[in-house]
């Protein structure tokens, strides 16, 4: 038998979270290789890429710890040697014009870029995710759709702290009273899943929307679509599965998080 890589991306303040997938990694393949870097392509705000938590003394210490074998460590002109230009090659269709497509242009092009050669770089035969980037999973499966790569996509749930918020390497950025608050994010995801019903749930989502902005955040959105494909969702025949999903500016840290309601 030959070795098997299970593979972890990630750009680093690392949290349980991520160690939640080495170890998932671990249990299934013979060998864990971790990446660490902080992909510039992906950042359509340059100031959220200069903010980024870089934390990687603390990092190496939790893969060690963890029992991770490979840690692949580049920098931005091994990734990019040609240069940072993001040419818009991958045809994402629907699921680059929606949620964190519409807010975030650009962003998926850079995601699928740095995983495309990050892939080409580390033979996986699976690649760990975790579904609080629920968008960007779809994304990267259709990318490899897109690329012919042969590599399994696991998803593995979203770890949370004690109060729900998902745990995030942008948690990092925020101030206590903030990092109280935010719990009401994952707060609002419940609220949904408790309080939907079959028919028009467009009431529902604008009642979470003006909760989280009177409570001091900035919500970009706050939607419900189709769980396999990301089409938004007005009116619910109570058989399509669910997901919420929900991103906003908690002070100058934005914040996104989901739930599936079935």
């Amino acid at each position: 038998m030959g070795v098997s890589i299970g593979f972890v991306p990630t750009m680093g303040a690392l949290h349980q979270g991520h160690i939640s997938l080495l170890e998932t990694a671990k249990k299934n393949c013979s060998l864990v290789v971790c990446s660490i870097f902080v992909n510039p392509t992906q950042f359509n705000d340059k100031a959220d890429f200069d903010n980024y938590p870089v934390t990687i003394e603390s990092d190496i210490d939790k893969l060690e710890r963890a029992g991770c074998d490979v840690l692949f460590l580049p920098t931005v002109t091994e990734m990019y040697p040609q240069g940072e230009t993001v040419n818009g090659k991958y045809n994402l269709g629907y699921l680059e014009t929606v949620l964190e497509g519409k807010y975030r242009p650009g962003h998926f092009q850079g995601v699928c870029q740095v995983v495309h050669r990050l892939l080409n770089i580390i033979p996986a035969n699976n690649l760990y995710l975790g579904q609080k980037d629920y968008q960007q999973c779809m994304v990267i499966k259709k990318m490899m759709q897109l690329t012919k790569i042969n590599t399994n996509v696991i998803i593995c749930p979203t770890l949370r702290e004690d109060d729900g918020l998902a745990m995030s390497s942008r948690n990092m950025r925020l101030n206590e009273t903030e990092r109280k608050k935010s719990a009401a994010i994952f707060e609002a995801l419940s609220f949904i899943k408790k309080n939907i019903v079959p028919g028009d749930i467009n009431p529902l989502k604008k009642q979470v929307f003006l909760r989280l902005a009177e409570n001091g955040f900035k919500p970009d959105y706050v939607e419900i679509a189709s769980a396999d494909n990301l089409s938004i969702i007005d009116e619910w025949d109570g058989k399509i599965k669910l997901v919420a999903l929900i991103a906003a500016f908690n002070g100058k840290v934005r914040l996104i998080d989901n739930l599936l309601l079935q």
